[in-house]
């Protein structure tokens, strides 16, 4: 049996863990509370830009735009977004499992040093890797939306795909794989889209419109924007994830402290009851020789 100067020592190490996994917890908290409400609210600016591409669906020949037209894959493009540091359980590793499953050619661009130290470990093409701040800022996302596009335009590329944690509620964070380009058909794509977000259907709109310059003009420009959008959405709720999943493997870590902390003290007044007895029974002995 240890010694109570160990016990005590064990007791003031984990009161110690106790103590700094409760302020992790409370700043993940306040950190995914904010998380949640830009994720929420940026949700029907997005939807509404989808009720937008609906409109022009049939006023447009997909075929000849490349964000629309389908092509044959030959190179994934796959946008990776985990976090950039740890504590947060299984959230990355969920992610790693899916990147694992990715058995055709593809690069990888990444958010989060987690991802970018996994993808390099395990020698897939990592071409860029970013950190985005937890606000999430709009500009720092378009920046490594633009160079998939890009490389996508080029034919490096012929897909863009975002790996993410999809959050759902405060202990359920989904891996999930969305495409994003190419959109292929526009009316299944904003139905998809719609779904995803749990959202109603936009309504089909059969008002006689007439763009300027023309309808091919307004998808050219809405089509970039609306890409950027929609994955500066996913990271979004990739930021609510983790600090959702923080926050939860904090709380356990700061129970099973405690739960810990309770064993331990009393272990120790047994060890402490039992160096008393002992001393009871050899001053007895003596005093009886």
């Amino acid at each position: 049996m240890p010694s109570t100067r160990d016990i005590r020592r064990r007791i003031k190490s984990v009161k110690n863990t106790r103590q700094i996994t409760k302020a992790m917890e409370l700043v993940a908290a306040s950190k995914m509370k904010k998380a949640q409400q830009a994720a929420l609210a940026s949700r029907p600016y997005t939807q509404l830009m989808a009720g937008m591409l609906a409109a022009l669906a049939d006023k447009v020949d997909a075929s000849k735009h490349p964000f629309l037209a389908q092509r044959e894959v030959k190179t994934r493009g796959i946008l990776l977004v985990t976090t950039d540091k740890g504590l947060c359980g299984p959230l990355n590793g969920n992610l790693f499992k899916l990147v694992t499953e990715v058995k055709e050619p593809a690069k990888y661009y990444v958010v989060g040093k987690k991802g970018a130290q996994f993808v390099a470990r395990s020698k897939r093409d990592l071409v860029a890797d970013y950190q985005i701040h937890d606000r999430v800022p709009f500009g720092e996302v378009k920046v490594a939306v633009e160079l998939m596009v890009k490389h996508f335009l080029e034919g490096t590329i012929d897909t863009i795909e975002v790996i993410y944690p999809r959050f759902k509620n405060t202990l359920v964070q989904e891996p999930v794989t969305r495409p994003v380009l190419p959109l292929g058909d526009l009316k299944e794509f904003v139905a998809a889209h719609s779904a995803e977000a749990g959202a109603a259907l936009p309504a089909e709109d059969t008002r006689d419109m007439i763009f300027e310059p023309s309808a091919a003009a307004v998808l050219e420009s809405l089509l970039p924007f609306y890409v950027n959008r929609q994955i500066h959405q996913f990271i979004l709720s990739a930021k609510a994830s983790e600090h959702s999943a923080r926050m939860v493997a904090m709380k356990t870590a700061k129970d099973n402290a405690t739960s810990l902390l309770g064993d331990l003290t009393l272990e120790y007044n047994k060890a402490r009851q039992a160096a008393i007895t002992q001393e009871i029974l050899e001053i007895s002995a003596a005093a009886a020789a």
